[in-house]
């Protein structure tokens, strides 16, 4: 944790039962995998960073039933199991045993060390193995390449829109942090008809793409932004926040920037020592909701092929939440991008 990352060969066993090898087309590089590699988020080490990825099936062990190989699939980095209390409750995208892979080894280093998948997938790679409820068949019309946006950026940014918050056609919003996620919720936004949608970065340069993937309004992020945001929607708050960044003071503003009444859902994945403090008469004078967003509260064996239709259909452009195609080699150069606050996704294609 909190080392240089190092570009080097491990060797891959066969896949064993019920598991997949997958042959990695894409990857995206996601602030979670930053935050792994900080030790902002725990993972075992040695890991392989990287869970949002595509590619194609090029091994399958015994008795795999759901793919086979040449498949063009979507890797999941948070299966359910389908019978753990949250998962009997409906609510599979809280599976209490869907990171089991992230704590076991699946590969070797040349001396024989035991490595870890990051977040159970390891797509920082030109191949993994994974269990089979870890991919999803891809549907027809994707691009095998821009399809690895699927796993992650585009179904929590959907997801937080349609699934957790459930936006209604004609409802205002207000978007805070605009990497790949915070892109992928305008874009939701946009397919729910909503409006105003107001878009909020520390980058002025991100105007751009902001309006491009269905922003009306940009604001520069300030101490004023709550102020800001509730001018642009006629003085009460926008009916809806979406917290994407992970901090305190973030979501906050996205909290103060919510109508009496209206819904602020956080999807940025914050540190466990910074404190987000709210007093009690606020919250009974604004009943508003404040609520969290995991993995898009979605249900990807679902909604993959929902996102897909949308894509085939015109409504979502995954192309335009790519703004850089990189290598292996330069991770270390979009992780800086992130912290600096630049682009939208990068994309790692191999």
């Amino acid at each position: 944790m909190g080392a240089a990352l190092e570009l080097t060969e491990i060797t891959l066993p066969d896949p064993g039962p019920g598991q997949v090898r997958v042959k990695l087309a894409a990857a995206g590089v996601c602030h979670s995998d930053l935050s792994l590699a900080t030790g902002v988020l725990r993972a075992a080490t040695p890991v392989v960073l990287g869970h949002e990825g595509a590619g194609t099936v090029v091994a399958v062990g015994e008795g795999v039933s759901k793919v086979a190989v040449g498949d063009p699939v979507v890797l999941n980095w948070a299966p359910a199991c389908g019978h753990c209390h949250l998962c009997e409750l409906g609510e599979p995208w809280l599976c209490e045993n869907s990171y089991a892979a992230s704590v076991e080894t699946y590969a070797a280093l040349a001396d024989g060390t035991g490595v870890y998948p990051g977040l159970g997938v390891a797509a920082f790679a030109a191949e993994t193995v994974v269990s089979e409820s870890a991919v999803i068949p891809l549907p027809q019309g994707v691009p095998l390449d821009a399809a690895a946006l699927l796993g992650c950026a585009v179904l929590t940014g959907y997801g937080a829109v349609h699934n957790a918050a459930r936006v209604r056609e004609g409802e205002s919003a207000v978007v805070f942090g605009l990497g790949g996620v915070g892109l992928a919720v305008l874009q939701g936004l946009r397919i729910a008809g909503a409006g105003p949608i107001v878009a909020v970065d520390v980058t002025p340069e991100k105007e751009e793409l902001a309006r491009r993937h269905g922003a009306t309004e940009f604001v520069v992020a300030d101490d004023q932004t709550a102020k800001t945001v509730r001018k642009l929607t006629g003085g009460h708050g926008t009916d809806h926040a979406f917290e994407c960044v992970g901090r305190s003071t973030t979501i906050r503003a996205a909290w103060n920037s919510t109508r009496r009444g209206g819904r602020t859902t956080v999807v940025g994945i914050g540190s466990k020592d910074d404190q987000v403090a709210f007093n009690a008469l606020e919250i009974f004078h604004f009943a508003r909701t404040l609520t969290a967003c995991v993995y898009g509260d979605g249900v990807p064996d679902r909604d993959v092929p929902l996102l897909a239709e949308h894509v085939r259909a015109g409504r979502l452009d995954l192309d335009a939440l790519i703004t850089d195609r990189i290598t292996l080699d330069d991770i270390p150069a979009a992780f800086d991008r992130m912290r600096e606050g630049k682009g939208g996704r990068s994309l790692i294609v191999f």
